[in-house]
C-alpha cells in the first residue's frame, strides 16, 4: 500500500534504507535518489518518488538474483 502522503524526509528516510537492504547483498545503485520533481509537480498528495536510476547489467543481474533468493526463502 503505498504511503498517505510522503514527506521529503520519508522519501529521504526509504532511499537510505533501500541503499542499505542493497549493500547487505553487495549491490550499489550510485544514482539511487529521492526524485525531487515528483515534489514539484501538481500531484495530489504528493507522488514521493524514488529513482533508481541506472545500473550496467552486472548489477541488475545481481539484483534479480537477490531479489529471486529472498523470494524462494519466504515461501
Amino acid at each position: 500500500m503505498p504511503d498517505p502522503s510522503p514527506t521529503a524526509y520519508d522519501v529521504a528516510l526509504c532511499v537510505e534504507d533501500l541503499r542499505t537492504a542493497l549493500a547487505e547483498h553487495g549491490i550499489s545503485l550510485p544514482s539511487l535518489r529521492v526524485d525531487l520533481a515528483g515534489f514539484a509537480g501538481t500531484y495530489s498528495p504528493p507522488a514521493g518518488l524514488v529513482a533508481l536510476g541506472n545500473c550496467n547489467t552486472a548489477t541488475a543481474r545481481a539484483l534479480a538474483a537477490a531479489l529471486r533468493k529472498t523470494a524462494v526463502a519466504e515461501r
